[in-house]
């Protein structure tokens, strides 16, 4: 049951909802920044592959399962946010979390084993996750309806940016230093996100009496919805193909016949830049087509570009990476607006829940395509990801179709 609202309680939620709303500092470029260098580390580490393979003396697949462990640490940190968000100061706690956040990316530098190593990206993990999280849930509570999409599009377009420039930094750095200076250049970058953050944010706790009640009370609603679930599994799919794609294409480009150096290698991942520019259309398309054919065209894209990977021609593989890239980022934007349109008053609950989803199909990606890249080969991993896409494509034909102005799909809270 609602909480009944006093007029002078609803008209001071209206004006701190206009003055967050008239914070300039909540411009779709600053939204992507905050997201830029929130998960910046998330990606970077990937295009180092090739190298910490030699350094620590191992297999792709258990190096692949060794840089992802921190997407372990993100579905950690993502089910805290569901579970305990709600009260967790916005602006203190996103900040705190990115200045705690350079510890475990400068050890990185000094690891001196796998175990080490894993660890550490398991808590650069949750400790992104609960920033990611957070911000997200600030963005749904402080945004208006109609430009909900649109923010959203812009903090997954900062997410693409750090794919791109990550991995450019990350591949510079250490072709003319070392693995352990392209570690300790991202402990800077977290502690830059970590001033903006405490700088610009201006949310707080929304504990109200729903929030109050107790756990299985509030995460029950999310998963009596069937649209909800499917998207948590439609953001399943997006990380298991993007990570299953963007770990192990580092050793296809490194082997014969493709042969790529480090350098050129990271010029490779320009393939995000097409990205920056088509993921903030995901908003104005999933408001124009619905969400289910928005989904469609991004999961859609992805999958043509599977079997261009698969071509021992550069240009081939760069054009299929760029497809992937672009379809799946396009992808989540889509989804991600979508849990916190529908979700109601427990946006915290909602996103931390997909971001829990989101971030197990990372690992669960890393692992499986991992061990299939090490048995049988390439070929056969892009057949295991495009099943998986057809999947994501099967959940997303049920998802409910929810214009703006519509009611939330029955289950789950109003929306105030």
């Amino acid at each position: 049951m609602r909480r009944a609202t006093g007029p002078a309680e609803a008209l001071g939620r209206d004006a701190d909802r206009r003055m967050i709303l008239q914070n300039p500092a909540l411009h779709p470029a600053v939204i992507a920044l905050i997201a830029f260098l929130t998960v910046v580390d998330l990606f970077a580490a990937q295009a180092l592959l090739p190298s910490l393979v030699v350094l620590y003396g191992t297999t792709p697949a258990t190096m692949g399962i060794a840089v992802n462990a921190c997407t372990l640490g993100m579905a950690i940190g993502g089910l805290i946010v569901a579970l305990y968000g709600q009260s967790f100061d916005r602006r203190i706690s996103v900040a705190g979390c990115l200045a705690l956040l350079t510890l475990p990316t400068l050890g990185l530098a000094f690891a001196p084993n796998l175990i080490v190593f894993s660890t550490l990206r398991i808590l650069q993990g949750l400790l992104m996750s609960a920033a990611f999280g957070l911000t997200l849930a600030h963005i749904g509570e402080s945004t208006s309806r109609e430009k909900l999409a649109t923010a959203f599009a812009a903090y997954i377009t900062g997410n693409v940016a750090s794919n791109l420039g990550g991995r450019l930094l990350a591949a510079a750095v250490v072709d003319h230093a070392s693995v352990a200076a392209s570690f300790a250049t991202f402990s800077v970058l977290n502690f830059c996100g970590a001033i903006l953050a405490f700088t610009v944010i201006r949310g707080t706790a929304t504990t109200s009496e729903q929030s109050r009640l107790n756990i299985s009370s509030r995460l029950a609603p999310l998963f009596r919805s069937r649209p909800l679930r499917n998207a948590f599994g439609i953001g399943f799919v997006i990380l298991f193909v993007f990570i299953g794609v963007f770990t192990y294409i580092n050793f296809v480009l490194v082997r014969a016949p493709l042969k790529l150096g480090m350098m050129q290698l990271g010029i490779v991942y320009f393939v995000f830049l097409p990205a920056i520019v088509t993921t903030p259309l995901a908003g104005v398309l999933a408001q124009r087509v619905g969400t289910r054919a928005a989904i469609w065209a991004g999961l859609g894209t992805a999958f043509i570009g599977l079997p261009l990977l698969s071509f021992g021609q550069i240009g081939a593989v760069v054009s299929g990476m760029v497809l992937v890239g672009v379809g799946t980022f396009f992808a989540q934007a889509v989804v991600t607006g979508y849990v916190s349109r529908v979700t109601g008053n427990e946006r915290a609950a909602a996103t931390g829940t997909y971001l829990a989803a989101y971030f197990t199909g990372g690992i669960v990606g890393a692992a499986v395509i991992g061990k299939i890249f090490d048995e049988f080969g390439w070929n056969w991993c892009l057949g295991a990801l495009g099943l998986a896409i057809c999947i994501a494509v099967r959940l997303a034909a049920e998802l409910y179709e929810q214009p703006l102005t519509g009611k939330p799909p029955r289950g789950l809270p109003v929306r105030q």
